[in-house]
């Protein structure tokens, strides 16, 4: 662990996985509209989103993208790392009440570089609502 309570690259082995999980409230789609500036209507207009494919208001999927930010910044690799790029596929929507589950996975380790790549997967029950792959800058001990 490094300073600020980060793995170091020497500690990170493929296979790795750290997790996260947060229930989807309104409150959480109403701040993050606030915060973004996304006030898309399928989000925040119930009546709106009604008229839609799904239904009802649905999550912005980035809000789905940020479980996977607090898994990367907290917990694997964790504080101290510095998030690179990140590939993401939006599969299905989350809904207000859904609890999106969140795993990161390392799948490749580049010591030389620092370097850690992470599959990125976001749950809802059993179905993948997010997909893709994150790749950080890790801190060594050295």
């Amino acid at each position: 662990m490094n300073a600020m309570g980060g793995h170091d690259i020497e500690d990170i082995q493929v296979g790795m996985r750290g997790t996260y999980a947060k229930t989807v409230t309104e409150a959480d789609i109403i701040l993050f509209a606030g915060v973004t500036g996304d006030n898309n209507p399928v989000h925040i207009d119930a009546e709106a989103a009604a008229s839609t494919m799904f239904n009802e208001r649905i999550a912005h999927g980035m809000l789905s993208a940020g479980f996977i930010s607090a898994v990367l910044g907290t917990k694997l690799p964790g504080p101290g790392s510095i998030y690179m790029s990140q590939s993401l596929k939006f599969l299905a929507p989350v809904k207000i009440g859904d609890t999106v589950k969140t795993v990161c996975e390392v799948t490749v380790v580049v010591p030389e570089k620092k370097r850690v790549t992470l599959k990125t997967t976001c749950y809802v029950r059993d179905k993948v609502v997010v997909d893709g792959d994150a790749t950080m800058m890790v801190g060594a001990r050295n």
